[in-house]
């Protein structure tokens, strides 16, 4: 063979393999796919908070009561000339409707007065009884017993003397 040609073959195959991986060099490689965007979580429906229930906080017992129908000045034990015992009769919670009574009772469970009112409530309450005597109260141990439709929610003792 010609030297030239020779030459030529040589060239050709030295360089094609160099020209082959030049290209593949210069090919440009595909990102790996990126992984698909997170779903956002399923929330829960929102819900309003579940409504306290309707519960006695105090009872507070007094001779007189502010416009806040609180009692300015608690006490357990009152004169037996006071004209008016006071009960103040603070609630929280939620009752669209409920029947509040107090009852009054002296020494063995004698009773001398009940009265009821109804309220609606979503929240703190302070509602008012009271009992009124144009006498002299008898002296000795009196209780006021409060009931939300029927059932007991607690008692205040107090003295007279």
């Amino acid at each position: 063979m010609s030297r030239s040609v020779s030459r030529c073959l040589l060239i050709a195959l030295v360089a094609t393999p160099l020209a082959l991986g030049a290209c593949k060099r210069s090919e440009t490689e595909a990102p790996p796919p990126s992984p698909p965007p997170a779903a956002p979580e399923a929330k829960a429906p929102a819900q309003a908070p579940a409504a306290e229930p309707f519960r006695l906080v105090g009872v507070e017992v007094g001779n007189a009561i502010g416009p806040d129908n609180r009692v300015t000045a608690p006490s357990a034990t009152l004169a037996a000339s006071d004209p008016t015992i006071y009960a103040s009769v603070a609630t929280t919670g939620s009752a669209k409707r409920v029947t509040l009574t107090a009852r009054w009772t002296y020494q063995d469970g004698q009773v001398v007065d009940e009265t009821s009112q109804e309220i609606a409530s979503e929240g703190p309450a302070v509602s008012e009884f009271h009992i009124e005597r144009d006498d002299a109260w008898l002296t000795g141990q009196y209780q006021v017993e409060i009931l939300a439709d029927g059932s007991s929610l607690g008692t205040s003792k107090f003295e007279v003397q």
